[in-house]
């Protein structure tokens, strides 16, 4: 990301959550606090920004953003990805946690993510760990709504290229002994494959066994050269706004690098199984991006 800014990406996702909750109908996700998190200014700008309305020298339409014109950008490339990458990572918290008397979940690259103020479970601590433009954006949001910050949500700067995942989270209270669950969200296409296998590798040496771990990644068709798919225009907008994209990852080489590290792959969602999942009988026109992938493995027991 660009130095001494906050995410745009950020922002984005935030944005399409926002706009899903509010005007969306058959929710695939309802993040009934992302409106509020980044606020009617920064949401007139990402809708305005997106309808091509910002002027050259940035200001906002007179009338700021018209949110109930329903256009194709959200729904075609902003939405599916956003929407059911989340819902599919909070449905196995939910189910990881259930029968535990704790747990820790670690919210690698968290962005806005509002779950901290949705979760009704105290027994779950949460680890939010995000660049620290991008963190200090979302801690200055929280203070101005005046929300309390729970006693179990934990805060975490951290440049991934540069600081140790584990200092980072001993230093803010994480306990190795403890079960946890990571997840890793709209990040593993902003990282090489040695990058990636390196934040792998970090995560095993800290997760203890039976520790659950949730991504989503591009495959390796996505950034080919003839590649038509929504996810290689998300990759030009986003290099765009400073956030190019790197790699996209075959199963197999997914599967020999969380196996190498430790992990067992316990389910695989291809893009069929996301859109008969979360994309089915839709009268929205949202489908499942064609190239993206979820994963939920599980660190080996002894």
């Amino acid at each position: 990301m660009i130095a001494a800014q906050e995410s745009m990406t950020a922002k984005l996702c935030s944005f399409a959550r926002a706009y899903h909750s509010m005007l969306g109908k058959n929710k695939i996700f309802d993040d009934y606090l992302a409106y509020d998190i980044i606020g009617k200014d920064v949401y007139d700008e990402i809708g305005s920004l997106l309808k091509g309305q910002v002027e050259a020298t940035g200001q906002l339409p007179r009338y700021g953003f018209e949110s109930l014109l329903v256009f194709e950008e959200m729904d075609h490339y902003f939405s599916p990805i956003a929407l059911s990458r989340i819902a599919f990572a909070e449905r196995a918290l939910d189910r990881f946690a259930r029968n535990r008397a704790s747990c820790q979940y670690v919210i690698c690259g968290a962005g806005m993510d509002t779950f901290a103020f949705r979760n009704t479970d105290e027994a779950v601590q949460v680890f939010e760990l995000d660049h620290p433009d991008t963190q200090a954006y979302k801690l200055r949001r929280i203070h101005e709504l005046r929300w309390e910050v729970p006693p179990n949500a934990h805060y975490a700067a951290i440049d991934f290229e540069q600081d140790d995942l584990g200092r980072t989270l001993l230093h803010s209270g994480f306990h190795t002994s403890e079960p946890s669950f990571f997840s890793l969200l709209g990040v593993s296409y902003y990282l090489t494959a040695e990058a990636f296998r390196e934040f792998v590798r970090s995560v095993s040496i800290l997760a203890s066994p039976g520790s659950q771990f949730v991504l989503d990644f591009p495959d390796e068709s996505t950034f080919e050269p003839d590649s038509t798919s929504r996810v290689r225009r998300l990759a030009q907008i986003t290099e765009q706004l400073g956030e190019p994209m790197r790699h996209g990852f075959s199963l197999a080489e997914m599967r020999e690098i969380l196996a190498s590290e430790g992990f067992v792959i316990r389910n695989h969602e291809s893009p069929a199984d996301i859109q008969r999942h979360f994309f089915a009988d839709r009268t929205d026109h949202q489908q499942a991006m064609e190239n993206v992938h979820f994963i939920l493995a599980e660190k080996k027991r002894q």
